[in-house]
């Protein structure tokens, strides 16, 4: 594996619990630099890790998507910095990116706005009341994104082409939805394999589920870095 595939994968920690996340980390030992930690793992006592694995020496993507008022935005970016996260998911609101860029302001923290995701398509979107394409909502909140200064935005990989073209090279796409060749899709509805999302222009790929799922997770995150390497 290369030292830029190993940059380039963020291992998404979604399981329940402290010990479990911990045992996927001694398993993949210095086969991954990066863990994202969400939602599930966060409310059941994982955000410690996010300090912890920092001062192992690992790169920590905090994925809890903030939407809220301005001022909790700044709030939970500031705390977000204290806890030593890399990166960190806000929802692309004009508003909120605002905020967390003014919070975020002189850190190294790279503020990430949440386009559309992965696990809606066009008729989920449209019962939310969109009246855009995913195509449209998404290149709205890029360039929204893009303005108001942000480090970078999550798409599905099959936006991440067109997104490229839009913002250049100085800004992360990251691109969770990966499937190695041959895994099943599961409730990602807009997936890649990790050659086809590298080639469209994505940064980083987030693959959770086919690594911390698999009975041997070290083995799985080194046949995806090779996939990606190829």
């Amino acid at each position: 594996m290369s030292d830029s595939a190993r940059d380039r994968l963020i291992v998404g920690l979604d399981v329940t619990g402290r010990s479990e996340a911990e045992r996927i980390v001694e398993s993949l030992g210095d086969t991954v630099l990066w863990y994202k930690i969400g939602y599930q793992l966060a409310l059941s006592g994982g955000l410690p890790l996010v300090g912890e694995l920092a001062r192992a020496g690992k790169r920590v993507f905090l994925d809890l998507k903030l939407l809220d008022i301005s001022n909790t935005v700044e709030k939970g970016v500031e705390s977000a910095l204290e806890l030593g996260a890399s990166m960190l998911t806000i929802h692309a609101y004009p508003h909120a990116m605002r905020a967390a860029t003014a919070a975020a302001n002189g850190s190294e923290l790279t503020l990430l706005g949440v386009t559309v995701l992965t696990s809606l398509d066009e008729a989920d979107v449209t019962a939310t009341g969109y009246r855009l394409t995913i195509p449209e909502l998404v290149a709205l909140r890029v360039s929204q994104a893009r303005d108001v200064g942000m480090g970078g935005v999550v798409a599905s990989p099959a936006e991440a082409a067109a997104i490229r073209r839009a913002i250049g090279q100085d800004m992360a796409v990251v691109t969770p939805g990966i499937r190695p060749t041959g895994s099943a899709h599961g409730d990602q509805k807009r997936v890649a394999t990790p050659a086809e999302a590298l080639s469209a222009g994505a940064s980083h790929l987030v693959v959770a589920r086919p690594i911390v799922a698999a009975e041997d997770p070290k083995a799985a995150a080194t046949a995806i870095l090779a996939e990606m390497d190829g």
